[in-house]
Parts: C-alpha cells; structure tokens; sequence
C-alpha cells in the first residue's frame, strides 16, 4: 500500500508496475479474505431470518432498531470495514434501520486507524478523532431515523428475498448453500473493485490527489467528502496519511472519512435495487462528512494531527 501512496502520474517502468502488479494484488486478496468470514455469518444470519425465523422473532429485530444508531455506531469504530458490509446487507434486508445504516458508514474507521498509529499521532488525539466519528454516526443516525418517523414512513417488511433475486442464489438449494453463493458473488465483486480502485490511486498518484483537494479553500471539504465514497482501503490510506503529512488539513481528511464507508456502499450499491435510495444515502454521506470535517477544522481540532 506504500507504492500506492507514492506514486505519481508521471511515467512508470518496468519494474515498478510489476511490483505495483504484486503488492495491489496481494492487498485485493488479503482484503477480500478478511471480509469473508463477515459477509458469511451477514448471509447466513440473513438465510436463517427468512427461512426459519418466527413472526415475534423478525418483531424483535424490528423493535430493536430504535437503539440501532448507538450499536451501530459502536461496531462501526472497529478499524476494518467488515461490520459496514455486514449493515449493507442488513439494510437491503430490511433488518436495521437507515438511521442504524448511517451511523456505521459514518463511524467506520476502516483503515483510519492503524495509519494513525503508525504516524505518530498521539494517543489522546486518536481518541478524540475516533471519538468524534462515533459521536458524529450515533447523533446523525438518531436524527435520520427520527426525521423518517416524522415523515410517516413505515419501515418495511424484511425484503431478504430481494437479495436472492438479484444474485440467482437458488435459495431453495438451502441455507448453506445460497450464503455461501451470496459470499461468493460478493467477495469476487469487492476484490476486483478494490484492484480497479488501487489502480486508479497508483496513476493519479496521492500526493497529486491531494493537491488538488487542498487548493480549494472550504470546497476541498466537498471534494474529499465526494472521493471519500470510493470503495477500499486505498482511499482511507490516502486520506489519511495526506492528513497526518499537512498535505490536507485535518478537516478536508476526516470529511472524506465520514463518507468512506470501505465496501459499504459498494455492497449496498450492488444489492439494493432502488437506485434513488441509494443515491440519497450517499448524498448524505457527502453532506455530513462536508459540514462535520468542516466544523473539525474551524473548532481548531486539525491542530491534533501536527
């Protein structure tokens, strides 16, 4: 991930591609394996709802949305984007809420924090930097699911069937068998998206992205905010590390963390058919990553990262 973080748009050699060629693929693999184990027990949780669960049973997951923001909030801070892509599925199952939704894409740390360790960032200013994400994701997902009680939507019907249709899982092969076709489908998406992204970062170059962020005054906040959506841990990296070397201020990189919900937005994107749906949830993600990176920066807590 170091090459990628380096790199420029000039011309590359030989030599250099290849090693580019060994270490994103090598990163594609490591990533896709270490979701596994995630979007399998999403998938089978999912399977066993709508196979085997009781009317009171899918009751109880309904009611239990109402604390949803908090607890999503809490295992979304978790440095990895694993619980992101397990809330995507959730959602497009119609099991939490969109408010609960929010609040881990909000507070997902994905690779955020191992960078700042490795920076050098203190102790004290990582918690307040993790602090603020959670605090940021509980607060907004609460507000989001209010204002959609307010607005008299009814939450709908557990819809995991959706889920099945677009992915010709052949539920009735059994449980097993279609989470494991679900986590398949799905693991193979996340790994060639996070190739083309990695990709992308090598050719533009960080520090070159960076650039062009931090010379807008205020609207690099937006900026950061809308590339903050690209999937994969190659976006946190360099956000991240564009922060901790005063490239961007401290506000510009958490704008474009509140936003980058890792492989969220790419499973959301990927089950959830209801395209203006999914454009309002990213909209938001912009939205609020843009107000709250700039608040970071006028109430002085960029200081936190020099």
């Amino acid at each position: 991930m170091t090459m990628l973080l380096h790199a420029h748009t000039g011309a590359h050699d030989g030599n250099t591609l290849v090693a580019f060629l060994r270490e994103v693929l090598l990163d594609g693999v490591i990533h896709a394996l270490k979701i596994i184990p995630f979007l399998f027990l999403a998938y089978l949780l999912l399977e066993l709802i709508e196979h085997k669960a009781s009317d009171k049973t899918v009751a109880m997951l309904k009611k239990s949305g109402k604390a949803g923001p908090a607890i999503g909030g809490v295992l979304g801070i978790v440095p990895q984007c694993a619980f992101s892509a397990m809330a995507a599925n959730f959602y497009t199952g119609r099991v939490i809420s969109l408010g609960t939704l929010i609040a881990v894409f909000l507070s997902t740390s994905d690779e955020m924090l191992p960078i700042l360790i490795s920076g050098g960032a203190s102790p004290i200013s990582i918690l307040i930097i993790l602090g603020y994400k959670l605090a940021v994701g509980v607060v907004m997902g609460f507000v989001i699911d209010l204002a959609v009680s307010l607005c008299g939507k009814r939450g709908e019907d557990i819809n995991i069937d959706e889920i099945c249709d677009n992915d010709n899982c052949h539920c009735e092969r059994g449980v097993l068998f279609s989470a494991i076709h679900h986590t398949a489908t799905i693991t193979l998406f996340i790994f060639i998206t996070t190739l083309a992204v990695s990709t992308l970062v090598f050719f533009i170059g960080a520090d070159t992205l960076g650039g062009i962020v931090s010379k807008i005054p205020v609207l690099s906040h937006l900026l950061s905010a809308v590339i903050g959506l690209l999937p994969g841990c190659a976006t946190s990296v360099a956000l991240t590390t564009l922060g901790l070397e005063g490239i961007i201020s401290g506000g510009t990189m958490m704008a474009g963390l509140f936003s980058n919900a890792g492989v969220g937005i790419l499973i959301l994107t990927r089950l959830n058919k209801h395209v203006r749906e999914n454009l309002l949830i990213m909209g938001l993600l912009v939205a609020i990553g843009f107000a709250f990176g700039l608040l970071f920066d006028l109430v002085g807590l960029s200081s936190l990262l020099v």
